[in-house]
């Protein structure tokens, strides 16, 4: 078993270390609007749903070399409110392209060849070929250093096509597609789905067991 001492590594080691193990990361294409009406997208797989009561998700936002806030957390931070937009396979190729380096208030939307749908609750639009959408506002922010700043969202609205999820809230995975952050240029696909059946400790005393035990 390899032991890694991550404070006596450089920044890019450690990123390297993390990204490339805690894999595949669900990838959130942000969707935002400037104060003078320019739709920014990014892409982000520093992401995750925290809680369902309330509804959060916590993106990890980076800020740029000199320190100074990207466009997606000078929007936030002007706004409060964004959209998660969930990236699939046939979005995967848009997604990449809006992590390209555009000038401030050039719309990454635009540029890449995507269109906006509406959103119902929050300014900013979603991506209209997104599978869903998560209509966010922003809940609290907290700067870990320069670099760094941890978002938490409250979801008030979410959008999904109608083959991914049926009236009962069931994903069909088949016709989602979602695609995964590895590291570097490296993405997953979602491929093949499994389940694993949990017990209660009543279960469990009685015992019954989880397969494969």
């Amino acid at each position: 078993m390899r032991s890694i001492a991550l404070d006596s590594l450089a920044d890019d080691r450690v990123y390297k270390i993390l990204c490339s193990l805690v894999v595949p990361r669900p990838i959130a294409l942000v969707s935002t609007m400037s104060a003078e009406g320019v739709v920014n997208a990014a892409p982000f797989s520093f992401f995750n749903v925290f809680s369902e009561a309330p509804p959060l998700v916590v993106l990890g936002l980076q800020h740029k070399a000199d320190h100074s806030p990207k466009d997606t957390t000078r929007n936030i931070a002007a706004t409060g409110d964004f959209v998660v937009n969930l990236v699939d396979e046939p979005l995967a190729d848009a997604m990449n392209a809006c992590a390209t380096d555009f000038p401030a208030g050039v719309s990454e939307v635009s540029a890449v060849g995507l269109t906006t749908a509406a959103s119902d609750k929050v300014r900013p639009p979603r991506i209209a070929e997104a599978p869903a959408a998560l209509e966010c506002v922003r809940e609290l922010s907290l700067n870990f250093g320069p670099q760094r700043e941890l978002l938490i969202g409250r979801v008030l609205h979410v959008h999904v096509r109608e083959d991914v999820m049926d009236e009962r809230f069931n994903v069909d995975m088949a016709r989602y597609r979602p695609v995964g952050r590895l590291f570097g240029n490296l993405y997953a696909r979602q491929q093949e789905v499994f389940g694993l059946e949990r017990v209660d400790h009543a279960a469990w005393a009685a015992g019954k067991r989880p397969a494969g035990l």
